[in-house]
């Protein structure tokens, strides 16, 4: 697969701290659409944002990307005042990113298992297999996320050979399985409502899904790493989405 896009979006992506212009080359400006709420659409060239953004010393650490036809999505982490971990989202139209999502989570960890958000495999490889485990990996949202049936986690999930990184769970699944069966109203409650997309390569497949934290609107990218048919690995951003009277832009979050 031509790696040109990957290569284009890791260049606009460490523009962030390098400020140089020509990486915001990629874009094309007049069509971009953003969907994070809370940047305002078209107020600010992305050249000069990048410019200013690069005085206050930031940190961009690209951890892994992929590409899915039209689009590339990364796995990053960066370093402003604070450190965040973010799943990005580009589509691209006539070789320029006209599209952009991302989801980010303030960094936190490491979980019980000794887990960091972002450390494990980063290798791209069954490219043939990229199809079945996309379908097995709509079919566990919709079973396992959404529609609650915990009895079947072990048909997607190797939980012989599992690793977690959210910062919340630990390789053992059951802490997992104990959240998602709470009640809404519960001092800690993860309720799946909807998959809006699935990107995948080979073995990694991320879902770009709608729900509820706390009962807060929420985003969840999901990022999970596939081998012989099983879930082995996963990671994860959750954002809660701000009402829409704070919107920036009216995109929408997916």
């Amino acid at each position: 697969m031509d790696s040109n896009k990957k290569e284009q979006i890791c260049k606009l992506l460490k523009g962030i701290e390098t400020g140089d212009p020509a990486s915001v080359s990629v874009v094309n400006e007049e069509k971009y659409i953003q969907h994070n709420p809370q940047t305002h659409e078209g107020s600010e060239g992305l050249a000069n944002l990048f410019k200013r953004l690069s005085k206050t010393s930031p940190r961009v650490n690209i951890v892994r990307v992929f590409e899915d036809g039209d689009f590339v999505f990364a796995h990053t982490e960066y370093d402003f005042a604070t450190r965040n971990i973010g799943f990005e989202i580009f589509r691209f139209e006539n070789g320029q990113a006209v599209e952009h999502w991302d989801n980010i989570q303030k960094r936190y960890g490491p979980n019980s298992s000794g887990h960091s958000m972002v450390d494990g495999s980063t290798e791209v490889k069954d490219n043939e297999l990229t199809e079945s485990n996309r379908e097995l990996i709509q079919s566990f949202v919709e079973d396992v996320l959404i529609h609650g049936d915990l009895k079947n986690m072990d048909v997607f999930i190797n939980q012989n050979h599992y690793t977690e990184h959210n910062p919340h769970f630990g390789d053992n699944l059951t802490e997992l399985c104990t959240t998602l069966s709470k009640p809404t109203d519960g001092d800690y409650s993860l309720k799946y409502k909807k998959c809006h997309r699935l990107l995948a390569e080979g073995n990694f497949v991320l879902s770009v899904c709608e729900g509820h934290t706390n009962q807060k609107l929420s985003s969840f990218f999901d990022l999970y790493r596939l081998k012989d048919g099983k879930v082995v690995e996963h990671w994860d951003t959750t954002e809660v989405i701000p009402s829409r009277s704070e919107w920036k832009n009216n995109n929408g979050k997916f």
